[in-house]
């Protein structure tokens, strides 16, 4: 069955300076490379992108300059869910007046303990007031950081009602159970890994995809494991690019996650400015970073700077 959302999406990081403006420049440059690196899109401004430190004019902002870069419209996949409808819905019809119809929508994630009904209302009342037949939203699944589950019962409603909207779901839960049943219950529903080390085992199963912070570092890896794990004939190679995956997913995740995935694309653009983190985020201290440079050169990346 046709799946409407596949391929290897990157999570992509946002760049900003030293006042903690959207480094404009330095993202396009961002996602030209990821593209030719062999994403098949960017998922910018979500969990790794640092989207909720942006108002609402700097995501339209960091939006506009990836196509400015040269992005296509259908490789471009925007976080566009807040903790408020309103907000939800302009962000959410920006992208489409740019041409961009698929986004990333997480549930509204202030208020915990919500009920599946005011969940399928919040959702309701998003798509109804974006009022636009091309709209695609792939749902957002990370209760470790929203708190908020998205269930499958909640799918099922959704897609009952919105049947040409609410196409997939974004699994950062890091659970190959629970993609592999929504993969059974939900045929023809893209359902993406948010989490690098699962990308292989989901494609052996008919998983869509990936969305993942370690692709904006080893998207070239994560694009062969997409396309080649279930042949047989690049077992091998498909086995060395998911070492390479996971050494570097393993290395963030020894420290704070999101400084270190920008301290890595420091060390792999030269360009300092990449350690700049909006707060309540903090960039690694200078011992973390040099650890973080040593690890780097252990595991065969090619550093630039200090």
């Amino acid at each position: 069955m046709t799946l409407p959302i596949t391929g290897v999406y990157c999570a992509a990081a946002t760049p900003v300076l030293a006042d903690l403006s959207p480094n404009l420049p330095a993202f396009a440059a961002h996602c030209r490379w990821l593209i030719a690196e062999g994403c098949d899109g960017v998922a910018l401004l979500g969990t790794t992108g640092e989207a909720n430190s942006f108002s609402s004019a700097e995501r339209k902002m960091i939006l506009e300059a990836a196509l400015t870069a040269g992005l296509q419209p259908g490789q471009l996949m925007p976080g566009t869910g807040v903790a408020n409808i309103p907000e939800t819905v302009d962000l959410t019809r920006h992208a489409l007046a740019q041409g961009v119809t698929r986004v990333v929508m997480l549930p509204p994630f202030y208020y915990k303990g919500v009920s599946d009904e005011g969940l399928f209302a919040a959702y309701s009342r998003v798509i109804e007031g974006v009022a636009d037949s091309r709209l695609q939203v792939v749902l957002y699944h990370i209760p470790q950081m929203s708190g908020i589950a998205i269930s499958h019962d909640l799918i099922e409603r959704l897609r009952a009602a919105f049947p040409q909207t609410v196409v997939g779901i974004k699994d950062s839960a890091g659970k190959l159970d629970n993609m592999a049943a929504m993969i059974a219950r939900f045929p023809g529903f893209s359902v993406l890994a948010g989490a690098d080390p699962l990308l292989l085992p989901l494609m052996k199963i008919g998983g869509a995809g990936s969305i993942t912070a370690t692709s904006n570092l080893v998207a070239r890896d994560l694009a062969l494991v997409y396309r080649a794990a279930n042949d047989p004939a690049q077992a091998g190679a498909v086995d060395v690019a998911q070492a390479r995956i996971d050494a570097y997913r393993n290395l963030s995740n020894s420290y704070v996650q999101l400084p270190a995935i920008k301290g890595m694309i420091r060390y792999q653009t030269g360009d300092a400015g990449w350690s700049h983190m909006r707060p309540p985020l903090v960039a690694l201290s200078d011992a973390e970073r040099n650890d973080l440079r040593t690890k780097l050169l252990a595991i065969g990346a090619t550093v630039t700077g200090n």
